[in-house]
């Protein structure tokens, strides 16, 4: 069967995207406005895009009623934010997070997680998180109405020292994190059924 997306509903796309792109990476976004009011959200519309300069993505969508929400509009009047990573054990707070609370709310004192300073950036990171990236904004591009690509460049990153097997080589013991990932509806995935493949290269397969 084939939707073309130009003659469906808006909630019929988002359901097609979201149902068959999974699992999606997790960022728990920290921003900060003008007030320093802090504030937190899950972002599963979100991946890794190059690493020369360092950048991630975040996809934003407006709530229909109220508009952008805070994460976005701090984005926009700041150009910072945080992007901490979401492990199993904290996976239920970081849904706690993604909660329909009024403008101003500190989603992280609501699910009571503690926050520490970042090095080059206003907004926190989250204390429990084994991994924060320090962002400030690359690019923004607004998609449609209500609705922002956001491009970070990633200016640091914190990686709790338990995960760290080799500083000088960046090895990093990847599994021991234990991060979840979105899959469809209310549905999370883990991360520890993994298979290997190895790459290949034309040398070998001309040989074959």
């Amino acid at each position: 069967m084939r939707w073309d997306l130009d003659k469906v509903a808006t909630s019929i796309a988002y359901k097609l995207l979201a149902a068959t792109v999974m699992p999606r990476p997790i960022a728990w976004v920290v921003t900060q406005d003008a007030l320093n009011q802090v504030n937190a959200a899950p972002y599963s519309f979100f991946n890794v895009m190059g690493s020369a300069p360092p950048t991630i993505a975040l996809g934003m969508l407006a709530d229909p009623a109220r508009g952008l929400k805070d994460s976005a509009r701090n984005i926009l009047d700041t150009g910072e934010f945080t992007v901490c990573l979401v492990p199993e054990r904290l996976a239920a707070a970081a849904n706690l997070t993604s909660i329909d609370a009024p403008r101003g709310m500190n989603e992280l004192d609501l699910a009571k997680l503690a926050t520490l300073p970042s090095a080059h950036i206003k907004p926190p990171r989250i204390a429990d998180s084994p991994v924060a990236f320090e962002c400030r904004t690359h690019t923004t591009v607004e998609t449609g109405p209500g609705q922002l690509v956001v491009i970070g460049q990633v200016i640091a990153v914190h990686i709790d020292d338990r995960y760290i097997l080799d500083p000088d080589k960046a090895h990093i013991d990847t599994p021991a994190l234990d991060l979840v990932a979105r899959s469809y509806g209310s549905d999370y995935v883990r991360s520890r059924d993994t298979f290997q493949l190895q790459r290949p290269s034309w040398a070998d397969q001309s040989q074959i």
